[in-house]
């Protein structure tokens, strides 16, 4: 059932190779095994032993955690550096006419807190034509002039911001054709979302399809001057999406290693960079690298479907630390790891005594938190408290005035649930028809241009949907369309203070700040001094399925899909009693007030200083190449191979034993697939042979008499004496060292002489053991039983992990408490045996 990398080892302890796994981590995949151990030494102790426990004993653990008098406190202190890394820079750039350039932090991001630490921003600064969308119908600039990009980094250097500076046309291919095109719907769940073109373009209709004389918009602000287009998936060109993808990162990593410094933090934020830990694991892999995604994650159901899918979790577990919003995306991402790439989690010790949920990964612990960010208080109470904000605010009061107002902002985007809401309102006025004209619902649309076809439709339709419900109930929706550039912070905060609801339904979402700064606009409605208003509000109606329903508990929670639900919401809030509301207010304000950006970060990065990582470079080893690079983690004590010093050695000995594993080292198994794998074990297939220069090496190998030579496999005696039984002087052991032939001059050709190492005395337990292994063969698809001389091994490698590893569970116990009178261990293997 496949070659395991222990094979060496078993020649001198066969229970140490074959022993139930003794890390914190469950096994998710592997195989369960019934051997013949007859003539084991102490035949009469070892029978006791099994009689009671039923399976061989565990190895001792090879990671040993460190003992807890040992744990100290975290802290962060001024002294630490902190890299942080984003697509783009939490900057707003401006240039004058006479060419000056000046900068200001831009309060819409989260990464623009300011903290005690020693922060390093890197990204690419947004500037027209940052997307490469230039020419006639785009941008008439292509970012930052190559001349001018002096004076921007000189800008930039009192905010501690290091611009990465790139072709726009590549950034452009990564950003709009990589990450919006392949990567966004797939993380949110969904994979038909962005339907493709030809099913676009059946609608002859003019107002369907943007006119192709539509002037784009233009925003200094935001750049919004986006490429037009269908957006879903490759169009067959993954190999160029991917290969710019992967220059991005690149690019981000060289920027990266100039500015860190050693002991310095690596905090990679977005699902823009997932790879870029691959990279930076090669230039500094002794830095502590921390990894958060502010999209949702998606179930391995839906992630599998992408064509990189394991070169994007290996970039992502080169990391250190990953961070999620929600647990709900964490666990998303524990089981793509489990069920995509077989890895093993579970808790282990943290630096502060406690626990910490961790992958296993080439012997490395891969940390994962899940930590809903926050916004900050004082800046938005500050533009709540302008003039402009509230002569806005009082502008909508008076234009709507006695009418309950309820707010909405979103993009027109169909994950967004624009038209369910709108549905939901036509609902509640239908069946509480004396609402109507008391109410009215302000809409706000942000111009996704990058969304593409998806945009077009949604706007078309949530367009049809306000005239359609303006024609039964006149006034009930204002709807207004404008690009992200007049709906920041201060325009946001106006609607929504004059706003008595706020409705925010999408169908998937990851982090969403609207709910948020909804609460702290209404925040005073506890107080007497709010309520003197008279006004019912501060109620808000969220999805579900926006990430911040786990935090913000005070909220009317409502599934999106569920019209009928919606609309029971409306009717909640217009009619809800003061002391209902004031509660919900005060369990809405205790979160948002407590929980703020700051506090976010400085949780997430303690967590990240906390990561058990050992400064000394010895204790890790490099493996792999391009993407598949990866550290290894070694225990205490390791010391890497010397090549000069084991060739020296060899050189000068007079005696030498060298053992040879048979699968992935005399024959490769990289190629095998699950069928091959499985047409050798019923005999259908010939095994991997080794190539001719393969076999003249051994025979080299065999032919200095000072050599002792043994190829080590888990194969039976037949199929090892077919490949070399040819070669004199070549010692073979077969089934992981249970018979052993010793090297001879077999020049002649003479047959083989094999010894046993347990003879074969009661074999009355194979039949038992293959009748009740059929029958969780016949209820586990994808499992099958091999048998041997020596072992019978039930197989579920193929099978769904989760389920086969229940199953292999129950046919241990099942197989030791029928098996107790026989001299035969049952073993469950793990990854490398299944």
């Amino acid at each position: 059932a496949g070659e395991s990398t222990g094979s060496v080892a078993t020649l001198h302890s066969r229970s140490g190779s074959f022993g139930k796994q003794s890390n914190p981590f469950l096994n998710t995949r592997g195989s369960a095994t019934s051997l013949d151990q007859s003539a084991a030494p102490n035949s009469q102790a070892t029978a006791a032993r099994k009689k009671a426990v039923g399976f061989a004993p565990p190895p001792p653990p090879y990671h040993r955690a460190k003992p807890a008098n040992t744990m100290q406190a975290v802290h962060l202190n001024s002294t630490d550096g902190l890299v942080v890394v984003s697509a783009f820079l939490p900057v707003v750039l401006h240039r004058s006419p006479e060419g000056q350039w000046s900068a200001d932090w831009d309060y819409e991001v989260l990464l623009s807190m300011q903290t005690h630490l020693r922060v390093t921003r890197i990204g690419v600064v947004k500037w027209r034509g940052w997307h490469g969308n230039t020419g006639k119908k785009g941008s008439p600039e292509a970012g930052v002039p190559v001349s001018e990009r002096g004076l921007v980094e000189e800008c930039l250097r009192p905010f501690n911001c290091v611009p990465v500076w790139m072709d726009t046309a590549l950034f452009g291919e990564m950003y709009n054709g990589f990450c919006k095109g392949v990567l966004w719907p797939v993380m949110h769940n969904v994979t038909s979302v962005y339907s493709a073109k030809a099913e676009t373009n059946t609608s002859s209709k003019p107002s369907d399809r943007m006119q192709e004389d539509e002037e784009p918009q233009f925003s200094e602000y935001s750049m919004d001057d986006y490429q037009q287009g269908p957006i879903h998936g490759g169009r067959g060109r993954e190999k160029e999406l991917w290969s710019a993808y992967n220059t991005v990162n690149r690019k981000f990593a060289e920027v990266v290693v100039q500015y860190f410094h050693e002991g310095d933090l690596v905090w990679i934020h977005g699902f823009h960079l997932l790879i870029l830990p691959s990279y930076l694991t090669r230039r500094i892999p002794m830095a502590k690298v921390g990894m958060f995604l502010h999209t949702p994650f998606p179930s391995s159901e839906i992630f599998r479907t992408l064509w990189c899918r394991e070169d994007l979790l290996r970039g992502m577990l080169n990391a250190d630390q990953v961070g999620f919003h929600l647990f709900e995306y964490a666990r998303h991402f524990l089981t793509c790891c489990r069920r995509l790439l077989g890895l093993n989690y579970g808790m282990i010790p943290d630096a502060s005594g406690g626990h910490t949920l961790a992958i296993d990964t080439n012997g490395r612990h891969v940390a994962v938190t899940s930590i809903h960010a926050g916004i900050e208080p004082p800046v938005l109470n500050q533009i709540l408290h302008h003039d402009p904000t509230l002569a806005e605010a009082a502008s909508i009061r008076n234009r709507f005035e006695g009418k309950t107002i309820f707010c909405a902002i979103d993009r027109l985007e169909s994950l967004k649930g624009i038209p369910l809401k709108l549905l939901a309102m036509e609902r509640f006025l239908r069946r509480c028809p004396e609402y109507a004209g008391k109410l009215v619902l302000i809409q706000i649309g942000i111009s996704a241009h990058e969304r593409g076809d998806d945009y077009l439709r949604t706007r078309n339709e949530v367009t049809e949907m306000v005239n359609r419900l303006n024609e039964m109930w006149p006034g009930t929706v204002q709807f207004q369309e404008c690009p992200e550039s007049s709906m920041r912070l201060q325009q946001r905060l106006a609607l929504m203070r004059a706003s008595d609801v706020a409705i925010v339904t999408p169908i998937r979402d990851g982090l969403n700040l609207v709910p948020l700064e909804y609460t702290i606009a209404h925040q005073d409605a506890i107080s007497p001094k709010g309520q003197s208003d008279g006004r019912k509000r501060g109620l808000c109606i969220l999805s579900e399925f926006a990430s911040c329903t786990r935090v913000m508990r005070g909220a009317l929670h409502v599934n999106p899909w569920k019209i009928s639900e919606i609309a029971n919401a409306i009717y909640q809030a217009v009619t809800m009693t003061d002391d209902e509301r004031m509660r919900r207010i005060s369990t809405a304000c205790e979160f948002v007030t407590r929980v703020t950006t700051q506090r976010w970060a400085l949780a997430v990065m303690l967590d990240l200083k906390g990561v058990h990582k050992s400064m000394n470079p010895i204790q890790y080893s490099g493996a792999g190449l391009g993407l598949g690079y990866r550290l290894l983690g070694m225990d205490i004590g390791f010391v890497s191979l010397d090549f000069s010093a084991v060739a020296k050695a060899f050189k000068n000995s007079r005696s030498r034993l060298v053992l040879v594993d048979f699968g992935g080292t005399i024959a490769s198994n990289d190629n095998i697939d699950n069928l091959s794998r499985f047409q050798m074990v019923k005999e259908r297939k010939e095994h991997s042979l080794p190539s001719p220069a393969m076999l003249n090496t051994l025979k080299e190998l065999c032919s200095d008499k000072k050599n002792v030579v043994f190829v080590v496999s888990g194969k039976e005696r037949h199929s090892l004496t077919k490949v070399f039984g040819h070669i004199p002087r070549l010692g073979l052991a077969a089934e992981h060292g249970m018979f052993i032939s010793w090297p001879s001059n077999n020049s002649r050709g003479e047959r083989r002489h094999w010894e046993n190492l347990v003879p074969i005395t009661d074999r009355s337990w194979r039949s038992l053991t293959m009748t009740i292994m059929e029958v969780y063969t016949s209820r586990t698809h994808g499992s099958y039983i091999e048998e041997t001389e020596m072992k019978v091994l039930w197989q579920y490698r193929d099978a769904d992990l989760e389920f086969g590893y229940l199953q292999a569970r129950e046919l241990e116990d099942h197989l030791s408490n029928c098996l107790r009178g026989f001299p035969v261990d049952i073993l469950h293997g793990g990854v490398e045996e299944g």
